[in-house]
């Protein structure tokens, strides 16, 4: 079996509680650096997780003889360069998501990746999640009969960091560096998940606005879209709305029933049909990659076919853009 030797650009918030961990979980895997622009960052996260080198320079990390697989887990407008920079090495590519601030930069992604045969690998880790794979599998088994409208419901308040200092915003309210406000960030595994359902969206357009005046990025978001099997949908987005309409569900509308469900808080999924109503708890692993990252491993040994691709990731980027009107 050949030994993965993992080095990660950017050790954040993700890589300590999402992804870092599970990376040395499977087998035949291991982390072997990680890089930060911050010296201290770096330095830190190599100590806590035993990792034997750091850097403050990504090429460097890169160039290391003794890493064969990169992790690229900084904000989207660096996706891009750091992908390319590893797939020109030779060294397949695991990337946050989205994969990109944008539909060109992942065609870029894609067009080196087919020159170079290096393979570039998506963190839409929901995909594999026991949680969303039971959603999905409720709909073949036809537990809704046909699907007939799908529908996105999406709403949180204002957090304090969002408006406390103007002048320092998180990144992911950047849209030089996120691509968007948090629509860029949170829609991404909502329709990354639709699309693995239901196929490709070919049609989709949105309308935009800024009703909170907290930032300069959408905060408000309404979009429609349809898939290539004919299957409409909907999807209502809400970043500064009140506590009490907070909500995080899809619906799946059948003609014989319906299918309702989270995607961040994982709150059992509502099966409705004509013998009544069902409440389905699943439980997902610890570390929510693990699944993904372990068939990233997988395929890169020859065991495996992973098929969460930068390809595949791609179409999620089009619908975003076409929704925020930048296409």
């Amino acid at each position: 079996m050949k030994k993965l030797k993992w080095g990660f650009i950017g050790c954040g918030e993700v890589c300590e509680l999402k992804s870092g961990p599970a990376f040395a979980e499977v087998e035949g895997s291991e982390v072997v650096a990680v890089m930060s622009r911050t010296e201290q960052k770096a330095r830190l996260y190599a100590e806590r997780h035993g990792v034997a080198r750091w850097y403050t320079d990504a090429q460097e990390l890169i160039d290391d003889a003794d890493v064969n697989a990169v992790y690229v887990a900084t904000p989207p407008s660096s996706h891009a360069t750091f992908a390319i920079m590893a797939m020109k090495a030779g060294k397949p590519v695991y990337v946050e998501k989205p994969l990109a601030a944008s539909y060109e930069d992942c065609a870029r992604i894609n067009r080196i990746s087919e020159q170079t045969g290096i393979p570039c690998f998506v963190a839409y880790y929901r995909r594999y999640l026991p949680y969303f794979m039971r959603v999905k599998e409720l709909v073949e088994q036809g537990c809704i009969g046909n699907v007939v409208n799908v529908q996105i419901r999406f709403s949180w308040p204002p957090r304090q960091l969002d408006y406390a200092h103007p002048e320092n915003l998180p990144w992911r309210l950047q849209p030089d560096i996120a691509g968007g406000g948090y629509f860029y960030d949170m829609a991404p595994h909502q329709i990354d998940l639709l699309q693995n359902m239901f196929g490709v969206i070919l049609e989709a357009r949105g309308i935009c606005a800024n009703r909170g005046h907290l930032y300069s990025a959408e905060d408000s978001v309404s979009a429609v879209f349809q898939f290539e099997n004919g299957l409409p949908g909907s999807g209502s987005w809400s970043f500064v709305g009140h506590e009490s309409a907070r909500e995080d569900r899809i619906l799946l509308i059948g003609q014989q029933g319906s299918l309702s469900f989270s995607v961040f808080n994982y709150a059992p999924i509502v099966l409705h049909t004509s013998e009544g109503t069902q409440h389905i708890e699943i439980e997902n692993p610890q570390y929510v990659q693990y699944p993904l990252i372990k068939k990233v491993c997988e395929h890169l040994q020859g065991l495996s076919i992973c098929t969460c691709t930068s390809v595949s990731a791609t179409p999620v980027n089009w619908v975003m853009d076409r929704i925020l009107g930048k296409l």
